[in-house]
């Protein structure tokens, strides 16, 4: 019923609490449409947001946090179809928007999941790879927090060279 990518983000944002993962296999969902729903935009937005916000970065959560309640405030339906409830989800961003800009410290997040079989579904695919489905962020694990750095990112430095000199092949023609 819901993508795949759907599911593993649920189960990265609260099983491994990993933001940036979230990100990154709903980005590739999203991409990968011939129609791009901007509800997939904020939904990655907000996990940004909330991967910004527990690296202490204020300033990109908050721009993140703000673009995620604007998105998904005109998204209702969609994200009501995603098994969430669209005001508890509003609320939820908009109080943790109202952190950041006091520059609280970061606690996790659940989702206002209303599909129970949905719920279920992620709970029990938490339990196959041991992880604790809402279990708080562990604020010592490096590599959650500073994830975009320590990965990595041979593929996209290799696609970047390619692309750039593409590009100036292109221009010599």
């Amino acid at each position: 019923m819901y993508p795949k990518a759907y599911v593993d983000y649920l189960v990265h944002f609260h099983g491994s609490r990993d933001y940036f993962e979230c990100h990154e296999v709903l980005e590739e969902y999203w991409k990968s449409q011939p129609h791009r729903e901007k509800v997939w935009v904020g939904l990655i937005q907000l996990a940004v947001g909330l991967y910004h916000h527990r690296r202490g970065n204020f300033n990109g959560a908050a721009k993140m946090l703000a673009s995620a309640r604007q998105i998904l405030g005109k998204e209702k339906a969609a994200v009501q179809k995603l098994g969430l409830d669209p005001s508890t989800l509003l609320k939820q961003i908009s109080e943790r928007l109202n952190d950041v800009q006091q520059r609280k410290a970061y606690t996790s997040l659940n989702l206002p999941i209303t599909d129970h079989q949905l719920l279920q579904h992620c709970r029990q695919i938490c339990q196959e790879k041991n992880l604790t489905w809402g279990k708080g962020s562990d604020p010592d694990n490096a590599l959650l927090i500073h994830k975009h750095k320590l990965r990595d990112r041979s593929d996209v430095i290799r696609e970047r060279e390619w692309q750039k000199k593409h590009k100036a092949k292109q221009r010599k023609t």
